[in-house]
């Protein structure tokens, strides 16, 4: 199953393929030529119905707990001055995604939408520290019952043009579910209540609506 955000791109991707095979067939004689670029072509295909994919996972609902919005690894765990909404020290946890990841992002809890902000910017590495700052980002903040405010972050990385973001001021939304994609790219931030209990650890790989990032201490 793939995600709807990429119904346009795999579209074109599979026209250009067949295209491509049909030519090369006609007009390249050398065997060893034509098996290098058909093996190339449909290479490219396969990365991207990969990256577009959109596995169907149960999520088990739990408000005492706050799952992986996004499957990666788990890069930044600490204490940090959120500056945009907050303005105040939090938890931040961070996950990175490989190109290889699913790119669909979920929400990492229930509750009702206070905050979504949409903001242009760079495309630096999503590992540099200025990326949370400097890039195309999202900026969305949930109120939850038990943990109260709950603020994750979409950052776009040096291959990423762009971020789609679901999430509507108002709006109630269910944990697990399909909050949004970033198109080759690259990180999400999560900013909790310090003192709330996490869970992982530093490189551990996160399956998004799946691992349990944080509970209520």
């Amino acid at each position: 199953m793939f995600h709807k955000e990429g119904g346009k791109i795999i579209l074109i991707a599979t026209s250009l393929t067949v295209a491509l095979l049909l030519l090369s067939e006609e007009f390249i004689t050398l065997f060893w030529l034509l098996k290098s670029v058909e093996i190339i072509v449909l290479a490219l295909l396969i990365l991207i119905l990969q990256f577009f994919r959109n596995p169907k996972r149960v999520v088990e609902i739990n408000d005492n707990h706050i799952i992986a919005p996004v499957d990666g690894k788990v890069v930044v765990i600490e204490e940090v001055f959120e500056s945009e909404y907050f303005k105040d020290k939090r938890l931040q946890v961070s996950i990175f995604m490989s190109p290889i990841n699913v790119h669909v992002t979920r929400y990492p809890v229930n509750g009702k939408v206070k905050f979504s902000k949409y903001h242009p910017g760079k495309f630096l590495v999503a590992w540099h520290p200025k990326a949370s700052e400097e890039n195309e980002r999202t900026t969305v903040v949930i109120d939850n019952r038990i943990f109260g405010e709950i603020l994750y972050r979409q950052i776009a990385g040096a291959l990423a043009r762009r971020i789609v973001n679901y999430a509507q001021e108002g709006m109630q939304v269910v944990q697990g579910t399909d909050a949004g994609f970033i198109k080759f790219g690259s990180r999400v931030d999560l900013f909790l209540p310090i003192g709330t209990k996490i869970n992982v650890t530093l490189n551990q790989k996160a399956v998004g609506g799946k691992t349990i990032i944080a509970t209520k201490s």
